[in-house]
């Protein structure tokens, strides 16, 4: 009877420890020898979920962006919606100062006015320099303040070939407004994020002052590509032609950006071309949150706890995506006290037999350590149990 209730008490204090795990390398398209020649001073290609680079040519060159520059004054306006800070429906009075900006623009007349959503409107698909202005003063009081914005959001980026000197990339005046390649892909990146804008990006035509007014897209991609969502063009005698070209496929979002193009049609084939490498090379895994498995816990309040293993989202080459496999390793048993979120194991991704990608497994719930008098309950239940006596069922007669 003794060695039963041992062997009772003993099973609170087993734990199993986690195995080990293998390891590889993903092979990786070059696009150098297709690309090797561009018709552009800079380039990059990047994977929006993971941020990865797929391509590039001289991407930190600092340089003028031209209109290029609103996908700033696109971010922080949108950033400001979701703060509450400002509204679409807000009225805005068009300024003096916002109503002489040059180039592009709807023709903003002083003392008129305009929703945040038609201004928006006019900035993405118009790329509208005065209601760009009207904007900056609506959200930060005045063009200034809203540039100051501007480079504090870069810097906490981490866009550090970029300086911003307006709110629309007008640069016959201003010296020093620049940015690189792969710093507009970032700052694209964080607007991504902000799914409002494809209610913008993605307009091919529309109209302002309830139709009289109309608007063509400056972004011929978005008509013409299979899957643009956006995202903004420029150009300027300064900086030639520039785009950050965004589009989705096959759950894939992809930025390109090229500066200093020689012309529009040369810079969309370009943006075009780089596109569809991506979308032709590469290809999305995605993993969502999943439940894991039930383990065994000794020495806590209860017996068994619930796991859950976090989602993942791997960018390989296609050929390797079909070749992917997974692993998952977890402890059997926990040993008490754990609090939920602590990592009981996890679920290795391998191509070949080289690890892509792993994603975690942990807890769900807290679960303190039994106390004294519970323990000591259940071993007197457990006590009673190995003592009692078997009772014989009755016989029933038919």
């Amino acid at each position: 009877m003794l060695k039963r209730f041992c062997c009772i008490f003993l099973c609170y204090f087993l734990f199993l420890s986690p195995l080990s795990v293998c390891t590889f390398a993903a092979e990786i398209p070059d696009a150098s020898s297709a690309f090797s020649e561009i018709d552009a001073k800079s380039a990059i290609l990047m994977e929006a979920s993971t941020g990865k680079i797929l391509f590039e040519k001289n991407a930190d060159a600092a340089l003028p962006p031209a209109s290029v520059t609103k996908v700033m004054t696109m971010l922080l306006v949108l950033e400001a919606i979701d703060a509450g800070s400002i509204s679409l429906s807000d009225s805005v009075r068009i300024s003096d100062y916002a109503s002489t900006m040059g180039g592009s623009q709807v023709y903003l007349k002083a003392g008129e006015e305009m929703t945040v959503d038609d201004l928006l409107k006019s900035v993405i698909v118009a790329s509208a320099n005065d209601a760009a202005v009207a904007l900056a003063e609506h959200v930060c009081g005045s063009e200034q303040a809203f540039v100051a914005r501007m480079n504090e959001r870069a810097a906490e980026l981490g866009m550090h070939n970029t300086t911003f000197k307006n709110t629309n990339g007008l640069d016959d005046e201003d010296i020093g407004h620049l940015t690189s390649a792969r710093d507009i892909a970032i700052m694209s990146r964080e607007v991504l994020r902000h799914k409002k804008v494809f209610d913008y990006t993605t307009i091919w035509m529309d109209s302002i002052r309830g139709g009289a007014f109309g608007l063509t897209n400056t972004n011929r991609l978005v008509r013409f590509y299979r899957g643009c969502t956006g995202l903004k063009t420029g150009s300027t005698s300064k900086a030639g032609f520039c785009i950050s070209a965004t589009a989705e496929r096959d759950g894939m979002h992809l930025i390109c950006v090229i500066m200093g193009s020689s012309t529009k049609d040369a810079r969309n084939s370009l943006a075009a071309s780089l596109l569809d490498w991506g979308f032709s090379a590469w290809s999305i895994v995605t993993r969502p949150a999943a439940e894991g498995p039930t383990l065994s816990v000794h020495g806590g309040t209860q017996d068994h706890c619930q796991t859950v293993c976090a989602p993942i989202t791997i960018l390989l080459s296609k050929k390797d995506a079909a070749k992917l496999q997974t692993d998952t390793v977890c402890k059997e048993i926990l040993s008490a006290p754990f609090a939920a979120g602590d990592i009981v194991g996890e679920v290795t991704y391998t191509v070949d037999g080289e690890i892509v990608g792993t994603a975690e497994i942990t807890v769900t719930e807290d679960v303190p350590r039994i106390g004294f008098f519970e323990l000591f309950r259940r071993m007197l239940s457990a006590f009673s149990l190995c003592c009692s006596p078997m009772t014989a069922s009755p016989n029933v007669e038919g």
